[in-house]
């Protein structure tokens, strides 16, 4: 059986402008132990996907299908059956270490209330778990850190701590959501690695949500194409950047810069994201794609073979 098994989800919220379609009929499963990537561009769905299984989506939030973690739905569970799950079993690292991390607490207090509250530990117990996780995740001096604030630690520290928090419990199941935003590139290839060590030694799964292809590849063993919440492609990782099968995921990989060519020769994806105000009938991606047939306008493809598309891989640019 999968560690967690998304089916058929979708999540719309209520405003006053009307219901806004996030996620549409996503399917996927994680299982045991695996490393699983969802990339797209902002707006995609992909941070809705992740909070709709910590249940923590916002209260004018609609939702249907099904999110099955050991087999227990957790859209049917009440909050005090979702308290049970997080963290212990399920955690989630969040985009912004700054906003989730509290500024009046010192980070002792952070993660030590995090065991007290799931696993009753107090006192010098706490604290060598504590210390435990802080030396996990590779905070220098750890020891004597316990008494800081956030503030006292530079970006790269502060994500450090937020994956403390997530870690703490020994759960099975991280979310990643951006873990390695407003990083430079150095810091966020040692978040990356410390996440691989983490997965290695502890068999956590992990599912990684990014919007940069480049953190995906040596990562993930598995890559999920989000596009107007939609799956428009998924694969093992290798094949999406040597074979990539959606017109999609093939304008994402020419958008990135190529140190070997020109900068006149950037690309981007012409045209704009889909008004998701609108119900899904056809292809979202329809509007922007070179290889768009008349079909398309008119028929939403099925996920079949690992692709959501009308053509041929084999006709495509």
């Amino acid at each position: 059986m999968s560690l967690l098994s998304i089916r058929n989800l979708n999540i719309q919220f209520a405003t006053n402008d009307g219901m806004v379609h996030a996620v549409n009929d996503v399917s996927f499963d994680i299982q045991k132990g695996q490393k699983l990537a969802i990339v797209g561009e902002s707006g995609s769905g992909k941070s809705q996907i992740a909070l709709s299984a910590m249940g923590l989506l916002a209260k004018n939030a609609r939702t249907s299908g099904e999110i099955l973690f050991d087999g227990q739905d957790i859209l049917k569970m009440s909050t005090r059956a979702l308290n049970k799950i997080r963290t212990r079993e399920i955690a989630m690292i969040f985009q912004d270490p700054m906003s989730s991390l509290n500024p009046y607490m010192r980070i002792e207090r952070q993660l030590g209330e995090i065991v007290e509250l799931h696993e009753g530990l107090k006192g010098s117990a706490q604290r060598k778990r504590v210390l435990d996780v802080m030396d996990a995740v590779q905070i220098p001096d750890a020891k004597n850190r316990l008494k800081s604030y956030p503030h006292e630690f530079s970006g790269g520290m502060r994500q450090r701590i937020v994956i403390a928090m997530a870690l703490i419990c020994n759960p099975r199941l991280i979310l990643a959501d951006e873990p390695t935003t407003a990083l430079d590139v150095t810091v966020q290839a040692q978040i990356m690695n410390l996440l691989d060590e983490i997965q290695r030694d502890m068999g956590t799964a992990i599912v990684l949500i990014t919007h940069d292809l480049g953190v995906v590849a040596g990562f993930c063993e598995e890559t999920l194409v989000l596009y107007g919440g939609k799956v428009m492609e998924r694969a093992k990782t290798e094949q999406i950047f040597e074979a990539p099968a959606h017109p999609y995921t093939r304008g994402l990989l020419r958008a990135i810069p190529n140190l070997a060519d020109p900068i006149d020769t950037l690309q981007s994806i012409p045209g704009s994201p889909p008004n998701q105000m609108l119900e899904m009938v056809a292809c979202p991606f329809a509007p922007r794609c070179p290889d768009a047939i008349e079909a398309c306008t008119s028929t939403l493809p099925p996920l079949e073979n690992g692709r959501a598309c009308l053509r041929p891989v084999e006709e495509l640019s």
